[in-house]
């Protein structure tokens, strides 16, 4: 009943920045959160940041803190996660996520609703 789209990935330098959106539609007023996760090569998909209004707050993985940050437009229906001084290991796939029920933002089985995600490289 959610779809989720991403874009904005690409290449950058170490240091660099980029921002990636997630653009929901469909039945959006039944999320109550939305967050990123990522899959770097070889890895395990793993929590990045999220945003939860039933809450009220946001959650940063403790490897990002300090240099992303996640955002969101409820006017474009549109989540963002603005990356700053990127390292090599950013490296992965991002995907974002909505819930309907989300209570603890970094379990991803709590979202029931995925993209596909986009790739972000970044090159040392």
């Amino acid at each position: 009943q959610v779809q989720l789209v991403e874009s904005g990935g690409g290449l950058v330098q170490a240091g660099g920045s980029l921002r990636v959106s997630c653009e929901a539609s469909g039945r959006t007023f039944s999320v109550n959160a939305m967050g990123w996760f990522r899959q770097p090569p070889g890895k395990e998909r793993e929590f990045v940041a999220a945003i939860s209004w039933s809450a009220m707050r946001t959650d940063y993985a403790d490897s990002v803190k300090g240099r992303f940050t996640i955002s969101r437009d409820n006017a474009k229906n549109t989540v963002y996660l603005q990356m700053n001084s990127l390292k090599p290991e950013d490296t992965a796939v991002y995907y974002c996520a909505a819930g309907r029920a989300v209570t603890m933002t970094k379990n991803p089985y709590e979202y029931g609703y995925w993209g596909q995600g986009t790739q972000v490289t970044v090159s040392s």
